[in-house]
């Protein structure tokens, strides 16, 4: 049986490699992450883009390095021709804010792709239901797979 396919948003290596946070909210995500990755993150075909390793290149170097080291073993999505008009499409249609370019190319990505999960912990612009509707508007309207949102706690199995 073939596994679901995900694309990992930046947040989930953030959360998952990250030295624990005081922030309760934050350290409750952490463990979560952890949770999913160390139980169910091999039921999925797990893909990145190199948005993901670009945004993970950032902040602090031992961190990035960190982060590049763990994504590097992971498929990274072709840039096809298709991309970059899915970029604009959800930019133009604010699927995601002007200035949110990143997180439109995660999504463009993935739909593209048709990648059936995308997992991030980015509530403002990915995870969030108003966000998922519009995307999933836009994304009819103009013929492309709309791949399920999602943080790592709702990917928990049974």
């Amino acid at each position: 049986m073939k596994k679901p396919s995900l694309y990992m948003e930046t947040t989930i290596p953030s959360y998952l490699l990250a030295e624990p946070s005081r922030d309760l909210v934050a350290a409750g995500r952490q463990q979560t992450t952890r949770s999913w990755w160390e139980r169910d993150q091999k039921r999925f075909a797990i893909f990145v883009s190199d948005v993901v390793l670009t945004e993970a290149s950032k902040g602090d170097r031992r961190a990035a390095k960190k982060r590049l080291a763990f994504l590097a073993p992971f498929p990274v999505l072709e840039v096809t021709s298709d991309i970059q008009p899915a970029i604009e499409l959800y930019l133009r249609k604010n699927v995601v804010p002007f200035g949110s370019a990143e997180d439109a190319a995660h999504l463009a990505f993935a739909s593209v792709h048709n990648i059936d999960f995308l997992c991030t912990w980015n509530f403002k612009h990915l995870a969030n239901a108003f966000a998922f509707r519009k995307l999933r508007e836009v994304n009819e309207k103009h013929g492309l797979f709309t791949p399920q949102v999602c943080t790592p706690e709702e990917l928990l199995g049974e």
